[in-house]
């Protein structure tokens, strides 16, 4: 895996030398598992299978030279020392420099961003960006930002750089090598290989859990000591030890006898062949982990439909697991190893996915450096010149080959990257018809605080994209229902280009018509490596949010307008305040009944799970009369039952859209949202609590 997708790791914090070294000694497996495993495979990649060995040997010491200076100026000097610096508050990857540059230069084709999002812990800004208003940084964070065609390239640009990295799962296989004669190897290499996968994707449902469980936890210095003193020197030296191999053994069968094992003697092939094989399941599986997580980025970020995930640890944080990649990974894999049978053409694969990354990340860090770290532009060219001249060359050599085994990557690559563009393209479509059709406030307020219906006891969760306004499947509610939900909350879940939102700034809650209407609006926010909570504790913190909300607001139409959303409110999941709404939780039989007084009420789940949830309102000289009386008449709509409101889209491409719209419309994004999850909260809810309402989107 290359360095640039697995750099997950943590602000340098003062630590102790001993635990830095721990890190560097565990980085050797994760971080750097498939590069210490290239030495396998390519001396046999680079020459052709009718090579002529010169008496001067230019060509192997010419390769070796290559080598060399490509491991010394990309890995080591690029990556370790410069991108490595590009960290989006302790993460790394292709989506980490997206986000860092939507943040600054607002490049986001999503336009559900909010002011507030800004005031996130981990939205952090430099301050010298007010300062430079007038360099030439600033001129490009304006283009960006006016002229969409530029959004578009650049977010196709990162969707390129994601999807060669999941087209570099054939590095998985292509460490593996067995040392024997060449009729013994198709027949035995095939088989084992196929073994090796079907063992090493079987159990990613189990998790990898004590190896990898530091891969989030590496800091730079640890990176920057693993590679500079270890993993470089060794693998120049085993450059080197092949070479010399090489030069003294002209005389070989064909390409095969290249290889990395002829050069290690015999006594130590098996021996070796055994902690190859060790490492190269070690580096598959960190391509897989890191395939994993990519996934569930780019759907947090909207670009990639929603897919199961499961949690394989409880204690460890990032660990898991999507069934559907992973078998398809799987069988890709597989018949990838079986149609090739050789590792010179997956390493040709590998190859050209490598070095497209690379190619994306030089192009993206160099609009970092410029908006981002706000250094010369100049600086930023020179960058892209140097470093993008030498992967140039790469890029081109392996578009050679690209009929042995170079293909691959490339195919694969444009399935995930069409699925990504149809998903996000049609994603945004379906936004945009919701702002467009937005419910008017003075509908809602010349409706009264009744809504014209009956208000039964219960809280009504409506489940909407839209950060400001009232979406239009409200009005189908009100319109034709005869009764509807005392309580009233326009849920949006929303993903923010940070990595990890804080506990205490997860909602912005606020108000839709004055306090008697009893509607408000809440605003989950969670950065693109956050896993959402079980619906359980959801519901407990969505309920206790409003509840501090109720408790802190004195306007009369809340703090909240919703049509401003800078004036919604940050509330976190609990209270330590005294005089805060406060909850606590005890186990409880099923059968149990609901007690308590005015101030102390006890809110079961719908589910059955033994526990309760205690909301406890204080008898607080601070509190007035209506907002005791609001914060009660929540507790008996939670106490009554919740139901789950949600549209049922279908997207359809409006009349006079061109066909290649109609196309990725009425079929690619249509395909894909009948076959993508809903919420994570809304799906163990019972059938019986939950009410979707069919709506035609005509975008």
């Amino acid at each position: 895996m290359d360095l640039e997708s697995v750099i997950h790791k943590n602000p340098i914090k003062e630590e102790s030398w001993k635990h830095v070294l721990v890190l560097a000694y565990q980085s050797l497996g994760v971080v750097y598992g498939d590069l210490s495993t290239s030495p396998l495979y390519v001396y046999k990649s680079t020459f052709a299978e009718d090579i002529k060995h010169s008496d001067t040997n230019e060509e192997i010491f010419g390769v070796l030279s290559f080598v060399f200076w490509t491991l010394t100026l990309i890995p080591l000097l690029k990556y370790v020392f410069i991108v490595l610096r590009a960290d989006d508050n302790g993460e790394g990857g292709t989506f980490a420099l997206y986000s860092l540059l939507c943040r600054h230069a607002r490049v986001s084709l999503m336009p559900n961003t909010q002011l507030a999002d800004e005031d996130l812990t981990q939205y952090t800004m430099d301050e010298t960006i007010e300062v430079n208003k007038k360099n030439v940084g600033s001129s490009l964070k304006s283009l960006l930002e006016k002229h969409r065609v530029l959004q578009k390239v650049l977010l196709v640009l990162a969707l390129i750089g994601t999807c060669m990295v999941i087209g570099d799962v054939f590095s998985a296989i292509s460490g593996l090598e067995l040392s024997m004669s060449k009729e013994q190897h198709k027949y035995v290499e095939v088989p084992v290989a196929c073994i090796i996968l079907i063992f090493l994707f079987a159990l990613q449902h189990y998790g990898s859990e004590a190896m990898y469980a530091d891969l989030g936890h590496f800091n730079q210095l640890s990176i920057q000591i693993a590679f500079t003193f270890l993993v470089y020197p060794s693998l120049i030296l085993a450059y080197m030890g092949q070479a010399a191999y090489l030069s003294k053994h002209h005389s070989l069968e064909s390409d095969y006898r290249i290889g990395f094992y002829v050069s290690v003697p015999v006594k130590l092939r098996w021996p070796v062949l055994a902690i190859a094989i060790l490492q190269a399941v070690v580096g598959s599986q960190a391509i897989i982990t890191g395939t994993f997580s990519i996934i569930k980025q780019c759907s947090s970020l909207g670009c990639f439909p929603k897919v199961k995930i499961v949690h394989t640890s409880s204690k460890i944080h990032g660990q898991i697991y999507i069934p559907e990649i992973n078998w398809s990974l799987m069988l890709l894999c597989l018949a990838v190893t079986i149609g090739f049978r050789d590792t010179k053409r997956m390493g040709n694969a590998a190859g050209l996915a490598v070095i497209t990354v690379m190619l994306v990340t030089t192009c993206l860090m160099s609009l970092v450096i410029v908006l981002c770290w706000h250094k010369s532009v100049w600086l930023a060219i020179c960058f892209i010149l140097f470093f993008g001249s030498i992967e140039a060359l790469y890029f081109s050599a392996s578009l050679i080959k690209f009929l042995e085994g170079a293909w691959v990557p490339v195919a694969l690559s444009l399935i995930f990257l069409i699925i990504m563009y149809v998903w996000h393209y049609g994603t945004i479509k379906k936004y945009e018809f919701d702002v467009q059709n937005k419910v008017p406030i003075n509908w809602l307020l010349g409706l009264g605080p009744t809504l014209g219906i009956v208000r039964v006891k219960g809280i009504g969760l409506i489940h909407t994209e839209l950060v400001s306004g009232i979406p239009a499947i409200f009005s189908h509610f009100v319109t034709n229902l005869p009764a509807f939900h005392q309580v009233v909350i326009f849920l949006c879940v929303k993903s923010v280009p940070v990595p990890h939102v804080a506990p205490r700034e997860r909602f912005l809650v606020g108000r839709i018509g004055p306090k008697e209407y009893r509607l408000y609006r809440c605003i989950a926010r969670y950065g693109y490596r956050d896993f959402h909570k079980d619906d359980m504790e959801f519901e407990k913190d969505l309920i206790c949010s409003i509840a501090e909300f109720i408790r802190s607001d004195t306007s009369e139409y809340g703090l909240g307008n919703f049509e401003d959303d800078t004036k919604m409110t940050v509330v976190g999941t609990s209270s330590s305040n005294s005089e805060g709404v406060r909850i606590s939780e005890d186990n409880q039989d099923n059968n149990s009944q609901i007690e308590g007084t005015s101030e102390l009420k006890e809110v079961k789940s719908p589910e059955k799970v033994k526990k309760r949830v205690r909301f406890v309102v204080p008898d607080s000289p601070r509190m007035d009369t209506e907002t005791r009386e609001e914060l009660l008449e929540l507790m008996e709509a939670k106490e009554a039952g919740m139901a789950f409101i949600m549209s049922h889209s279908y997207v359809r491409a409006k009349r006079g859209s061109s066909w290649m719209k109609r196309v990725a419309i009425n079929y690619g994004y249509d395909f894909l949202r009948r076959n993508s999850r809903g919420p994570t909260y809304a799906l163990s809810l019972p059938h019986a609590s939950t009410l979707e309402v069919g709506m035609i989107y005509h975008v």
